[in-house]
């Protein structure tokens, strides 16, 4: 499996930019929770990609259905740790945030990137035709 693999390659590049990041600034810009924000995010991108390949390979007809149903778990698993954080938890509330949210775009980007990735060969037989 290509994305899986892709998939640890990115979180390996990502943890490293964190971990320098980190290192080089303290706490000014990374918050201490990174490491569970980015662990989560590894595990949902992991989850939405299984969830739409399980749903692709029973109705391959829908797949604009499981991949934006997929996009929408992500979307409100997403929003519900920024609430529970923001609710129970009154310390660097907009440092979370914003780091909660660049990697939220980040791994959206490399899904989106993966994704079309994947379907480029499918088109180009499409046009050919």
């Amino acid at each position: 499996m290509h994305f899986f693999r892709n998939l640890l390659i990115f979180s390996g590049v990502v943890g490293l930019v964190i971990g320098a990041l980190a290192y080089f600034t303290g706490q000014a810009l990374v918050h201490t929770y990174v490491w569970y924000v980015l662990a989560f995010f590894v595990f949902i991108t992991a989850l939405t990609f299984y969830i739409t390949r399980l749903g692709i390979s029973y109705d391959n007809e829908n797949f604009q259905l499981y991949y934006f149903g997929s996009m929408g778990f992500r979307m409100l698993l997403s929003i519900g740790v920024v609430f529970i954080y923001v609710y129970l938890f009154s310390e660097n509330e907009l440092q979370f945030v914003l780091n909660f949210f660049v990697l939220y775009f980040l791994f959206t980007g490399f899904e989106i990137y993966s994704l079309l990735a994947n379907l480029r060969p499918n088109l180009k037989k499409q046009d050919q035709v």
